[in-house]
């Protein structure tokens, strides 16, 4: 159309005729191979331009797709730092309004209102990571190894680093006085890890400089000791932190002790410190990149690319660690399948649920999981976590359960990576270390430093519930009734002791043989000829009374050993009874509530004859 305008314009101008339109129509409609050849010298044109392009251009496109792709799969933050002014994310706490932990001990502390920067050139969680793993630039530290024997035959390594060895020029032979006060630190490594992990030396270095001692307790098989046992250690087993513990304070009990937990040994410690409840020595603890739920991070970590790559790696660290200790596990499990696995899925299925005896993984992940112990921590507890962690999501932290316990200050930060939080240019420091020392010391010399319980009758375990307290009814052999407390094992040794003075005193020979509490008493027939000697002696009795006084003698004797062997059984009865009395008359009232209907149904069946030859049931009827 253009074109034919301009052509009517020039030829009004010069006079000229314009050429007719259906010759145009024609060359439109019917192309020639002039037409063909212009197309295709413009696609060769369009190449030959590209090529005109510097190859600097095209290698500086290609790096600035591939520096977003980098900066979205490694989750970089150094945009936002420096959005912040290079001020770091603030420091978020989630405790309860009325927490004394929080008031006196966490408000002390300077870090925890503070903010974390993270070094600049490992602002990403996958890099503080790695680095942690493969450098991590710890501190020289030199341990003093001792080897403890736990009840199972199992044997732990414990690595001693004694405050005064961090100064220098110091003379100490290495060993603590039991009446020695200083604050003793127990320290729980997570996966695979051992006393030689940077982040552990971190700690370990720092805690000793600040003048407290502080003992590394290695899981079983690491550390280079071998496995002595059919035992191994997995994310729920707690009983070797219970007895290191146990141990340390009746070793030290004018040391306090606290306790801190890294990764998964922080689910560990958690995770004990809520089966123990009340009763456990340990003032104060820290938890640092817990799991939380064991589920919901072994879900996570099979989720994306980046987190499977992580899951590789810590099957092959679990791989290495079973050969290790081959010859054991390798007969009680299938080696082969341990040896294949590709996943701690995988390796927990073929291994950790064998040897733990566990039905399934997922049951294994939910029973172990120290989420579900969070209600009943009774130690004040300084929780650290990081939400951009790449093995603990976020996911599994439990916000409304550190909420409710007064106990518990929960702190997190948006950056920090899985127990990395390196900060400075250097990266030479950890910012995790610094909060747990100025809680720990903090809480050292505020009056909520935790005291363990004391209780009469043993150790009770803290989850147990209300209902397993009450008056149970147990049938004896010998037909009496006793109630099922924590204090059945006194009555249960009277009853015992009773059966066996009933038995003995039924005996053809006629002879008592009573033994209580290690003392043995003399037998019928010398307890016979001595009383006869006393009647001949005394008043000069006839012969014929001699007899009938023994008899008389002997029941009353026999009445005495009975009396005086049911008396432990009604003492603890009559105990029974005025601790859970209000308990034994609610069953009471509950069990005749609850027969009245059954038992009024069945006394109207047997006497309705009866009832109905009444005089009141006659007149009844007649009206």
């Amino acid at each position: 159309v253009s074109r034919n305008v301009s052509r009517k314009i020039k030829s009004s101008i010069t006079g000229t005729r314009a050429p007719p339109r259906h010759r145009h129509r024609t060359r439109q409609q019917n192309p020639g191979p002039m037409a063909t050849a212009g197309e295709d010298s413009a696609a060769e044109l369009l190449l030959r331009a590209a090529a005109l392009v510097p190859l600097e251009r095209y290698a500086l496109a290609a790096l600035l797709l591939a520096s977003a792709f980098l900066y979205r799969f490694l989750e970089l933050h150094v945009l936002g730092d420096l959005l912040r002014g290079l001020r770091g994310g603030r420091v978020a706490l989630t405790y309860h309004p009325d927490s004394q932990v929080y008031h006196r001990v966490a408000a002390k502390c300077r870090s925890l209102h503070g903010r974390y920067l993270a070094t600049p050139w490992l602002a990403s969680p996958h890099l503080q990571t790695l680095f942690l793993g493969i450098w991590g630039r710890p501190p020289s530290v030199t341990y003093r190894r001792q080897l403890y024997t736990v009840r199972d035959g199992g044997t732990i390594a414990l690595d001693w680093l004694l405050a005064s060895d961090s100064e220098d020029g110091s003379s100490c032979d290495g060993t603590i006085s039991s009446d020695d006060s200083t604050p003793i630190v127990v320290v729980v490594p997570g996966l695979t890890s051992d006393s030689t992990a940077a982040y552990v030396k971190h700690l370990v270095f720092s805690m000793a400089s600040n003048g407290w001692n502080v003992v590394v307790g290695n899981h079983r098989g690491l550390g280079g000791i071998s496995i002595t046992s059919d035992c191994f250690y997995n994310g729920g087993w707690t009983e070797d932190i219970r007895e290191v513990v146990n141990y340390l304070h009746q070793k030290y009990p004018e040391a306090p002790l606290f306790t801190v937990g890294t990764s998964l040994g922080a689910n560990i410690l958690v995770k004990y410190l809520g089966e123990e409840g009340g009763s456990t020595p340990v003032a104060g603890a820290a938890s640092i990149c817990s799991p939380w739920d064991l589920l919901v991070t072994s879900r996570f970590i099979s989720r994306k690319l980046v987190q499977r790559c992580y899951d590789k790696a810590l099957a092959i660290g679990l791989k290495g660690y079973a050969k290790l200790h081959q010859p054991v596990l390798s007969r009680l499990a299938n080696w082969e399948a341990i040896t294949s696995s590709r996943s701690t899925r995988e390796f927990d299925h073929h291994a950790t649920c064998v040897v733990a005896k566990y039905e399934t993984v997922d049951t294994f992940y939910r029973k172990c999981s120290c989420a579900n112990y969070i209600g009943n921590v009774s130690v004040p507890l300084l929780c650290i976590s990081a939400l951009d962690d790449p093995l603990c999501t976020r996911e599994a932290i439990p916000w409304d359960e550190c909420r409710a316990n007064k106990n518990i200050v929960l702190a997190t930060t948006p950056n920090g990576g899985h127990l990395g939080f390196f900060q400075g240019l250097t990266a030479g420091r950890l910012w995790w270390v610094e909060p747990v020392s100025e809680f720990f010391s903090a809480l050292h010399d505020s009056p909520c430093m935790h005291r363990q319980k004391t209780q009469e009758h043993g150790l009770q375990s803290p989850l147990e519930s209300s209902i397993d307290k009450g008056p149970y009814v147990n049938l004896m052999e010998d037909g009496m009734v006793a109630a099922v407390t924590n204090e059945d094992t006194n009555i249960h040794e009277s009853l015992d002791k009773h059966k066996q003075i009933v038995s003995e005193m039924e005996g053809s020979d006629g002879r008592v043989n009573v033994q209580q509490n290690g003392i043995t008493s003399v037998s019928q027939d010398e307890s016979h000829s001595a009383v006869k000697n006393t009647s001949g002696t005394e008043d000069n009795e006839p012969s014929a009374q001699g007899p009938v006084g023994s008899q008389e003698q002997r029941e009353e004797l026999s009445t005495d050993k009975i009396r005086d062997a049911i008396a432990p059984v009604k003492k603890s009865i009559n105990q029974l009874i005025r601790s859970q009395g209000r308990s034994v008359w609610w069953l009471a009232y509950i069990a005749v509530v609850t027969s009245w209907p059954l038992l009024g149904t069945l006394g109207f069946f047997l006497y309705r004859k009866k009832f109905r030859n009444s005089s009141p049931a006659k007149r009844l009827l007649r009206g």
